[in-house]
Order: C-alpha cells, then sequence, then structure tokens
C-alpha cells in the first residue's frame, strides 16, 4: 500500500494515454498515483486536441462504452482538391471529454488516484535513476516506475533527453464544431456518416484538413500543418492556422451556412519525426510524449492506448516478483512499441513525408489510383508493404524522390 507519498507507479498526464496506463495498472493491484495540470472541477478542458475518430478495434480492445461515442459513421473519405476516395467502414466519433472521465472514473474504481491541479515540475534523480517527481513547485512524490504522458509539453522526458523534439516537423491544428453544413452537395463525396480527411495545399499546406460528421447538420471540422519546407513554399498569404481555417470555411460550399458552436474549439501540436528510446531506468514516455509518425493514417487516440497499454505491460512485468526496473528491462517497452503501437514505422513515416512533399496534382492522382484497388491492398499499403507501395508510384515521382532524399540527407 501507498504511503501518501510513495507509490509503485506515478504517472504524470491524465490524457488517454496516462488515464488508459494507469486503469490497466490499477486493475493488476499496483498503487497508482496520477498527477493532472487541469483542476477537478475543469477536467477536461476543453484544450483537448483530439477529434476522437476511431475505429471498432479499439472500442473492443479497451472496453470503451457506447454512452462516450457522440456518432457513428460508416464511411472513411479521403478527398483531394479535385477527387475523393469513399472507403465503406464503421467508425466512431468519440465525445472527447466524456471519453476522458470515463477513463479516469474507471480508473478510479479499480483503485488509481488522481491529484489534480498538480502541475509536474522535474524528475527526481538519486544515484543516475530516477526515484520521483516534484510538483507544483517543491511538492515530492516517489515510486518504482516513472511514467510521462504530459504530451508534447514532455517536462520529464525532456529533462532526461528521452525526447528530442524537431521543430522543423513541428505539426500545429485547430478544431470547432460546426452546425449548418452541407454534407452532401453536388461535385463533393456524400459526407453524410463520414470521416473524411483532405490533402489539398491551399488550405493545410504540408498537412491535412477534416471534417467528422457528429449527426444531422453538424460536424467537427479542423485544419493541421506541418511547419515544414512545403508548408513555407504554400503559404502564400502568411496565413496563420486560424486563417488557413477561415480561407476553407470561406471558399467551400458545404460551409456557406455554417456557423461554430461556442466553446468547442480545440486546439493542439505534434511532432512528426521517428522516436528514439522511450525509457531508461525506472521511467517510460507514453501516449503523444513521444513523437507522432503517421498523423495522416490517423488513429492517434488508438495509439496512445496502445502505448499506454505497453508501459503497463512493461511496468507489471518489472514488479512482478524481484523488482528490476533498470534500463535493459524497461528497455522491453521500446520493443514492444515498436512492434504493437507502430508497426514498420520508418516506412510509414516515410510515406507520410513524402506525401507532404507531392503537389495538389499528384493528389488528384492518388486518388485516382487508389480508386482502381481493393481493400486488402489498401489496407497493405496504411501498414507499410513495399510492393503496393511502388504499385502507386509514377515516373513522374522521381524527382518527388529525389526530393524526399535531398531533405532526408539535410536532417
Amino acid at each position: 500500500m501507498s504511503d501518501n507519498n510513495h507509490y509503485d507507479i506515478v504517472i504524470a498526464g491524465a490524457g488517454p494515454a496516462g488515464a488508459q496506463c494507469a486503469r490497466d495498472l490499477a486493475g493488476r493491484g499496483y498503487d497508482v498515483v496520477v498527477l493532472e495540470i487541469e483542476t477537478e472541477e475543469e477536467f477536461p478542458a476543453q484544450s483537448n486536441k483530439s477529434t476522437g475518430g476511431t475505429f471498432a478495434s479499439m472500442m473492443a480492445s479497451f472496453g470503451i462504452p457506447d454512452d462516450v461515442v457522440m456518432h457513428e459513421t460508416s464511411l472513411v473519405v479521403l478527398e483531394s482538391p479535385n477527387n475523393y476516395l469513399t472507403q465503406d467502414q464503421p467508425g466512431f466519433i468519440l465525445d472527447f471529454a466524456a471519453f476522458k472521465e470515463f477513463l479516469v472514473e474507471d480508473g478510479r474504481k479499480k483503485g488509481a488516484e488522481y491529484r489534480f491541479n498538480a502541475r509536474v515540475r522535474d524528475p527526481i534523480v538519486k544515484g543516475g535513476d530516477v526515484v520521483g517527481v516534484r510538483y507544483n513547485g517543491d511538492e515530492e512524490i516517489y515510486a518504482e516506475i516513472i511514467i510521462d504522458a504530459t504530451g508534447p509539453a514532455a517536462p520529464l522526458a525532456k529533462s532526461l533527453s528521452i525526447v528530442d523534439l524537431e521543430r522543423k516537423n513541428h505539426a500545429v491544428g485547430i478544431e470547432y464544431q460546426f452546425e449548418g453544413i452541407n454534407t452532401n452537395p453536388p461535385g463533393y463525396a456524400d459526407l453524410t456518416d463520414a470521416m473524411m480527411l483532405r490533402l489539398d495545399h491551399e488550405y493545410a499546406p504540408g498537412g491535412y484538413s477534416w471534417l467528422f460528421h457528429t449527426g444531422e447538420d453538424e460536424a467537427k471540422v479542423g485544419v493541421c500543418f506541418i511547419q515544414n519546407e512545403r508548408y513555407r513554399e504554400n503559404d502564400t498569404h502568411d496565413r496563420t492556422i486560424d486563417g488557413f481555417l477561415e480561407h476553407w470555411l470561406e471558399t467551400d460550399p458545404r460551409f456557406e451556412n455554417a456557423s461554430r458552436i461556442p466553446d468547442t474549439q480545440v486546439r493542439g501540436s505534434a511532432h512528426v519525426q521517428s522516436p528514439g528510446s522511450m525509457s531508461t531506468t525506472s521511467f517510460m514516455a507514453i501516449g503523444d510524449t513521444v513523437p507522432s509518425i503517421d498523423p495522416v493514417w490517423g488513429e492517434g487516440v488508438y495509439k496512445c492506448m496502445k502505448s499506454a497499454r505497453m508501459a503497463a505491460l512493461t511496468a507489471d512485468r518489472c514488479l512482478t516478483g524481484s523488482v528490476d526496473t533498470s534500463t535493459r528491462e524497461m528497455a522491453v517497452y521500446d520493443d514492444l512499441w515498436h512492434k504493437q503501437v507502430a508497426p514498420q514505422q520508418d516506412r510509414r513515416l516515410m510515406m507520410t513525408k513524402m506525401l507532404y512533399l507531392a503537389s495538389n496534382e499528384r493528389y488528384d492522382q492518388l486518388m485516382k489510383d487508389l480508386n482502381k484497388i481493393d481493400r486488402d491492398t489498401l489496407s497493405a499499403i496504411n501498414n507499410g508493404n513495399k510492393r503496393e507501395i511502388a504499385k502507386l508510384l509514377h515516373p513522374s515521382d522521381l524527382s518527388l524522390l529525389w526530393r524526399f532524399w535531398r531533405e532526408t540527407q539535410a536532417q
């Protein structure tokens, strides 16, 4: 049992990754405490960055109840400036606040403790080992294992040099919920009960925009771009992220009669890069504290949850029997992350970066090509199958590949 200052595991951050990890570990009987910067009255604040789009695999894997679902969808749509691809695939748009509240409350039922209004400062290191966390100035708390689930802020992981976040591939995003949206105007894909991602440098240079239908005439609408070379080339009007969203709203007929629903703004950021080590002695970084590798291919929430589960499995392994939280034993988490959370990560990261380098005309051609292939082939492409990816390449892509290679070498 904990003595109010010593625990088996301390987790910083009560987002999906932190709360799911606490939920798993408490369910295994460990003494877990979660430190969350928001007050309990405000949690979860409107700064949530996720649209909460997911599929049945996540709902089943983590026992997510139907009452946190805002809307069930039946289609996934990819758009380019002049073409689109529609795939039948059941999905779920989560009420993200209700989803986070469920994870916290379910974790509490299993025995996890939560300390809100707790701003994590830095790790406590003794003899080269992480033994605790300082928060709210000089308050201290100790544990066998410390887990950073604070997202890109990453105060613990940064202090321990576990993550090195590159500003040159920094993704920023904004989203609102709207009403009065026309989900099926002439000339566009029918977005009724759909999750749509759009590749179009006019609205999201070096990134993507999205519309997730949430029922009737309402939808979550957002824009994300990555501050890379493609963004700088296409940002000819020096627009902010808000400016690009406004431009899309002003020029797309689907938004002609749309209006924002108050208090639905969300903002967020991520770093698109290959992660290095995600652990050290007695420490792991999980969820969005670890850089993202494929934001377009999505389900960021699912990746956070799987990351949390792999961390819980690692902690359980290290604390069972003779306690061993050495760097070698904690590195089991890194292995599990690469196998279970983001397999084929190098190929997927390459696909993401090449996609953002492509032109709008190439996006149109990509949609034409994707419309000619079957679901199994598309799934193989998403999973990084080299042979299937190669089938999408054209002779004209040589210049794109050359540019990708040059930029990779420059980094």
